[in-house]
């Protein structure tokens, strides 16, 4: 057995450490995604002055409504699982899987922090460190698409098909601006691998101003997230399951065929939030702080060992992603829903030339400092 495990040590040190980070961080992510269930609807009644979810208890513990997300998913769990007799039936079961799963896999090239060693042994804060990962999270979010229209279609039901058709031209759409806002990015850090663009921006500019994305590409920011919300199809975007008018494509859905799509949404939104962090603000960078401590601008230190440090990273992370997901709930009770024509005038009247100036305003300032 010794033997064993010493002719293979790498290799099983190798699969423990990406069982782990898978177990760790998929974790974390689905746990604080059901309570973005919870906080979706406390944010809405902030907004209109209710209470909010706070029925479900425990014991007569209601902890402010934290077992609301147990007790929907037990709720979604119990309904009738309905499939409607004229849908066609492979295509309804798998739709579901094909707007949930690329989702899931998504997460796998998004670092988390950047490194800590166990046991003699680095483990990279990231499950799969693609040097094309950014290229990755481009081409299989498009796979979404498919889930969408396929959910509406496969119903035979008009207005879900209606609401397939909004979504797959409005995903479509606004992929091309989230491309072409990262174009920016690319001619900047001269790589793809979203690890080494965090690295990139660990940097200062004039000597105390950290060199985030955003820094060098606020217009693209401001692009990239006005996108990434019309991508997630969110108010104000949410043309392809407005209440109001068509429900949308999953309205022949139940049980946890719905709670599927439902939560591919709310995951869609601590993605975007976890992209919006890496790509723009610094992912785990910490202004000031490198491997030995904090190091301030005129010079002051404060030593701290690896653990403290790459616990500060990972600490960091989370708290720039559960802002950024704050935000896209607070955007979302805050403005009124465009109509479609206006939605998609915005996509390619408007985003699309600004993405296109932003490249070239960015080569333009790129050749001017010699650096291409």
């Amino acid at each position: 057995m010794m033997e064993f495990f010493e002719a293979n040590k790498g290799l099983l040190l190798f699969t423990g450490a990406t069982a782990g980070k898978m177990a760790a961080f998929l974790g974390a992510v689905m746990g604080f995604t059901a309570l973005m269930t919870l906080a979706e609807r406390k944010v809405s009644s902030l907004m209109q002055d209710r209470v909010g979810p706070n029925r479900a208890s425990v014991f007569g513990l209601a902890f402010n409504g934290l077992f609301h997300p147990v007790a929907d998913g037990i709720k979604m769990i119990m309904k009738e699982d309905f499939v409607p007799g004229r849908a066609e039936k492979l295509l309804f079961t798998l739709a579901p899987f094909f707007a949930l799963v690329p989702v899931l896999m998504l997460f796998a090239v998004i670092p988390f922090g950047d490194y800590v060693m166990v046991l003699g042994y680095r483990v990279d804060l990231q499950i799969a460190d693609l040097p094309l990962g950014l290229f990755f999270v481009l081409a299989l979010s498009g796979i979404a698409i498919y889930g969408v229209f396929l959910g509406g279609w496969a119903s035979k039901n008009n207005f879900a098909l209606l609401g397939a058709m909004r979504g797959a031209a409005q995903m479509v759409s606004y992929e091309v601006v989230i491309g072409l806002t990262l174009v920016g990015l690319l001619m900047i850090y001269g790589t793809a691998g979203l690890q080494d663009m965090v690295r990139s921006q660990g940097g200062l500019l004039f000597g105390f101003v950290p060199a985030w994305g955003v820094v060098y590409q606020p217009f693209a920011f401001v692009l990239f997230f006005t996108a990434a919300i019309a991508e997630n199809k969110r108010a104000p975007f949410d043309l392809v399951e407005g209440e109001s008018e068509i429900i949308g494509y999953f309205l022949e859905y139940s049980s946890m065929r719905f709670a599927a799509f439902m939560f591919t949404e709310f995951l869609e939104i601590v993605l975007l939030s976890m992209l919006i962090a890496t790509l723009f603000f610094g992912g785990w960078q910490v202004p000031y702080l490198y491997e030995a401590g904090f190091t301030l601008p005129g010079g002051a230190r404060l030593p701290l060992n690896h653990y403290a440090v790459s616990a500060l990273q990972v600490g960091a992370f989370a708290v720039k992603t559960v802002f950024f997901s704050w935000f896209m709930l607070i955007v979302r009770w805050t403005l009124p829903r465009f109509r479609f024509d206006q939605m998609m005038g915005l996509c390619w009247k408007a985003l699309l030339p600004l993405a296109l100036l932003n490249i070239f305003i960015t080569g333009a300032v790129l050749l001017a400092l010699g650096k291409i």
